[in-house]
């Protein structure tokens, strides 16, 4: 970590802190977010608080701290208080983005405030505006970087059942269950420590995966049904899903994650994509198996980016035009998607 005995003499004195992440956080962002503060919080000298850009999904609310967790949209009122405490801090942990804007309109307030940043994050290219960065874009998770930074601290003994099971929940979801080439032998040991410390990991499995509203249910079947296209000759499959459709079926933070995976799961496809109608804006999930990089896709094409084999994007476009803009980008990256399929086979 850059700066970290520097970092660490800060933490030995009061701090009022805070911890963020971005956007529509998923279960790797809250965890780790959740798992810094129940640490930090253990010093009983700091000030923690954990804001949130955005909601994000109900299955992630188990966690130890929810409760305290500041959304900064929620109301004006809300959003007021944060910006003074965002003014007021001395430290700002930012986890699990790489850049400022994915923290929406929380962004600039970060960066004119006083406060010295922490970056501890796994995606590429991470914007230079922390003093103090734990960054490895190999790591399988940024809890997984939690778990590294509490480690550096000489801490581990810290992490209760609690902290550890925020930790499980952010690794086991961002390499898909343990699947992905990410989950290396040191990831291994890490959950080996965590099961030392009392988690409950069937119990985080079953909370995110097994705890769905009717809505997400509804949706998912009418996009598999219904908006699932598949092209075997690019070996490429995309779901598409209007801001109506969504609307109709009473849409929830979070039905909708996870949906571009069932695409990817299809026979013969290496690359995927989901098309998400939002207020003036498609979002795009991409997803792909193998040597196809989807942040290159994304960054190229939809203002995007992220990891090799997980990555988003976004256009301005109507959901129509963004459509007809992939399809026909397709063509150009048919040989690299079908030397990717052949590879995937050996």
């Amino acid at each position: 970590m850059v700066n970290f005995k520097e970092l660490a003499d800060l933490l030995a004195t009061p701090q009022k802190i805070i911890i963020t992440t971005h956007q529509k956080p998923d279960a790797d962002a809250l965890g780790s977010s959740l798992a810094l503060a129940n640490y930090l919080l253990q010093y009983q000298h700091h000030t923690v608080k954990v804001i949130t850009p955005t909601d994000y999904p109900h299955f992630l609310t188990w966690m130890k701290g929810n409760n305290d967790v500041i959304v900064y949209e929620e109301t004006a009122a809300i959003t007021k208080k944060s910006n003074e405490l965002i003014a007021d801090a001395d430290l700002i942990f930012c986890l699990d983005f790489s850049a400022l804007h994915r923290i929406k309109d929380m962004g600039e307030r970060v960066r004119d405030s006083k406060a010295k940043k922490v970056l501890i994050d796994h995606h590429i290219d991470p914007e230079d505006f922390a003093e103090f960065v734990l960054h490895d874009d190999k790591a399988s998770s940024t809890a997984e970087l939690i778990y590294d930074f509490i480690e550096l601290a000489g801490d581990t003994d810290k992490i209760d059942k609690h902290i550890g099971e925020c930790i499980y929940a952010g690794i086991m979801t961002d390499t898909g269950s343990f699947r992905f080439p990410s989950t290396t032998k040191k990831v291994h040991l890490l959950l080996a420590d965590l099961f030392d410390k009392g988690i409950d990991h069937s119990y985080v499995h079953r909370i995110i995966y097994d705890d769905n509203n009717m809505s997400r249910l509804q949706i998912l079947g009418h996009a598999l049904s219904q908006k699932l296209k598949v092209f075997p000759e690019y070996n490429t499959a995309y779901i598409y899903l209007s801001k109506k459709e969504l609307q109709d079926y009473n849409s929830q933070t979070g039905d909708t994650e996870g949906v571009v995976n069932y695409a990817l799961s299809l026979r013969g496809i290496i690359f995927a994509v989901l098309f998400i109608e939002g207020d003036g804006l498609i979002k795009l999930s991409c997803r792909s198996v193998g040597d196809f990089a989807v942040n290159e896709f994304a960054n190229t094409h939809f203002e995007g980016g992220g990891h090799k084999n997980a990555a988003g994007g976004r256009s301005l476009s109507t959901l129509e035009e963004t459509i007809e803009k992939f399809e026909a980008l397709l063509p150009q990256y048919q040989e690299e998607l079908s030397a990717c399929k052949a590879s995937s086979e050996n």
